[in-house]
């Protein structure tokens, strides 16, 4: 009954974080656009930046911005932020859940760090604040009149800090932790920046005074952040499914891969709701960023494995394989898994007979071979060089026509 219950509230946790997500996502990119579109026209009062002429629904909508805020405040005012706040509260729920309650399996790897359970967690959430310590000192310095230099120096901070994680999580909770830190800075700047500066506004307004123009600046920018930061964050959260974005000997460079990619995307809609030109090179970038990173995703598994291709001093036979298969994923892979916490096979898979075993080569292939993801933070110690054996006998009984040649 508690398995259950744990995948009930797994399944309801993933529904309200996702539905959130969706949420906020699509009030950012329309105010973005929005922003984008506004066009400053004669007839306009003094204060407003522009208008913006929208249709949507059979009705026609006639949107205003003021520079700062309106001379006087209006009777009722929508506040954007509850969206913001529910995704990161279900994400970080759906973190405790998996990763933290799971460490063992997710979020530890002993073959990179030997860490506790409490440990690694401890070292998790420290790191959550400390990177949204850091990157709020960067916005607030010297440096962060600067969008161009602030976002090169970001950049940076955000690669070194994954390059740091690989060497002390598991490679899936190394790229968890790092859409969960990005998460969070996103958040954090709607919660402790955005919204109290547009209160501040408020308050400002309410007491007859004129509010500074700086506060809605900086709100600004920190929202500009959030919106060239979505599609990396989308990435990185469905990305732990996929061993080959997460468990490979480049993660961390695919990460910067992912960063430039998905900047480059919002920066073409985000120019070309201007009216500007369109960056048709952003398509371009983007298109070479992902051809890299799935090639550098091929170079090998995170803990040393062969790179795709890569010449085998000798041929794996399948009893080679199978030895393999039996010592290190079996225990999980079974009818009645003998690992603690586990109540069935992982996604269905059987891997404890020949027959199963060369059903699932392209899965072994994937999540054992070229990558590392599987065994999940290595709790059975496989070893490269019996990667190097999966990798060599997986090669020809991934495919269909070789299969049935592989049997011994």
């Amino acid at each position: 009954m508690e398995f259950i219950f744990w995948e009930w509230v797994n399944t309801l946790a993933r529904w309200l974080h996702i539905v959130a997500a969706v949420a906020w996502i699509g009030s950012s990119f329309y105010f973005m656009a929005l922003d984008a579109s506004l066009r400053k026209r004669p007839h306009l009062p003094q204060g407003v930046q522009g208008e913006a002429w929208q249709v949507h629904g059979g009705g026609f909508y006639n949107m205003v911005k003021y520079l700062v805020a309106p001379s006087q405040m209006p009777a009722e005012l929508t506040w954007f932020k509850w969206e913001a706040y529910t995704t990161w509260l279900s994400g970080f729920f759906l973190l405790c859940v998996l990763y933290y309650r799971g460490a063992d399996l997710l979020l530890i790897d002993q073959s990179v760090m030997a860490l506790t359970q409490w440990q690694a967690i401890g070292l998790s959430v420290g790191l959550l604040a400390a990177g949204w310590i850091v990157y709020d000192l960067m916005c607030r310095s010297p440096l962060g009149r600067h969008n161009g230099a602030l976002a090169a120096v970001g950049f940076v901070f955000l690669v070194a800090a994954c390059w740091g994680t690989t060497h002390v999580f598991s490679p899936r909770g190394a790229l968890l932790q790092m859409g969960a830190l990005i998460g969070t800075m996103m958040v954090a700047n709607v919660f402790l920046l955005i919204i109290p500066n547009q209160r501040k506004v408020v308050a400002t307004l309410l007491a007859g005074g004129t509010p500074d123009p700086s506060l809605g600046k900086a709100a600004k920018q920190r929202s500009m952040h959030n919106n060239y930061l979505t599609l990396p964050v989308v990435f990185l959260m469905i990305g732990n499914h996929y061993p080959l974005t997460y468990a490979t000997r480049y993660n961390w460079v695919i990460f910067a891969l992912i960063l430039v990619v998905g900047a480059s995307v919002r920066h073409f809609f985000n120019i070309k709701h201007t009216g500007k030109p369109a960056p048709w090179w952003a398509w371009g970038v983007a298109a070479a960023g992902i051809v890299a990173a799935a090639w550098l995703s091929a170079q090998g598994s995170a803990d040393g494995g062969p790179a795709v291709g890569a010449a085998s001093a000798t041929p794996a036979t399948f009893a080679q394989a199978q030895e393999v298969v039996m010592n290190r994923c079996s225990m999980c892979h079974t009818a009645s898994p003998a690992w603690d916490g586990i109540n069935a096979p992982p996604h269905g898979v059987i891997l404890d007979n020949p027959g199963d075993i060369l059903r699932h080569a392209d899965d072994i292939r994937r999540q054992a071979a070229l990558s590392s993801a599987m065994p999940p933070g290595n709790v059975t110690l496989i070893t490269p060089e019996e990667r190097a054996i999966l990798a060599a006998w997986s090669a020809g009984a991934a495919s269909p026509h070789m299969a049935s040649a592989s049997v011994p």
